[in-house]
């Protein structure tokens, strides 16, 4: 599938990939900075943000669209960062493509499986009946019976847009999603990636466990751990400053 994606900057490439529910807007703030320094390149997965929606929906093919997207820019060698299940894609990309990267970061995730944790965010979705509803505001209000954190509930809100005069539609193929999300939280097969590996993740969040590291060291022999201090599983927008430094520290090197 040929992906939606965006360039800033030149330079060396480093391509960013985002998390479940999300798409490459998520991360603009951080890509006009690292653009300073790198060719960045924001994709949207499949399913989701301006790339096509597809009744096709996996790792395995996820991982074959970012090879597509990378043959297609001629990116012999770069570097590719992950959050969440965008981290599982680039873990399922690095098995596969080991020599087309020369550095990997995934950020708040591990490879295990994860038991099912978004109920109340999908209930919150299906609560925003869009033939009703003619304002951002609007969906806020309904989101909001079953989602307390205003973090999420504009992260979810970023994917509403305007498809046609009054009418809301998501940028998300949630039935779709929705279908494969034990899939989605499915374990990464093993298979050892000797590309250098660094895994962020926040003090707050529970999806790498310190009991979890022995298994990403088995996975990726040469990666390193780091914590950020006050910030959960969006720790990248929890502690932009923090988690920047960390970045660059590391893909600079």
């Amino acid at each position: 599938m040929k992906l939606y994606y965006r360039e800033l900057g030149e330079g060396k490439p480093l391509m960013i990939l985002h998390g479940l529910f999300g798409f490459s807007d998520n991360w603009q703030s951080h890509a006009k900075k690292l653009a300073d320094y790198f060719r960045v390149i924001l994709v949207d997965l499949r399913n989701h943000g301006r790339s096509d929606w597809s009744d096709e929906f996996s790792y395995e093919l996820m991982a074959d669209d970012i090879y597509e997207l990378a043959t297609d820019l001629e990116l012999d060698e770069f570097i590719l960062i992950g959050h969440s299940m965008g981290g599982k894609v680039a873990a399922h990309f690095a098995q596969k493509h080991e020599k087309m990267l020369e550095k990997l970061v995934i950020v708040d995730i591990g490879v295990k499986e994860y038991p099912m944790h978004h109920e109340h965010i999908l209930e919150g979705i299906h609560s925003v009946k869009l033939d009703n509803v003619n304002s951002r505001r609007q969906a806020d209000d309904e989101l909001s019976q079953y989602i307390d954190s205003n973090g999420v509930k504009q992260f979810l809100l970023k994917n509403l847009y305007w498809k046609e005069k009054g009418q809301l539609a998501w940028r998300m193929n949630v039935e779709v999603l929705e279908r494969e999300m034990s899939d989605i939280l499915s374990p990464v097969p093993f298979k050892e990636v000797f590309v250098p590996t660094l895994f962020i993740r926040g003090s707050e969040s529970n999806y790498i466990l310190d009991s979890d590291v022995s298994d990403l060291e088995r996975y990726f022999p040469d990666m390193e751990l780091k914590t950020i201090d006050e910030a959960g599983h969006w720790v990248h927008a929890e502690a932009p400053g923090e988690f920047l430094e960390t970045l660059l520290g590391y893909c600079l090197r």
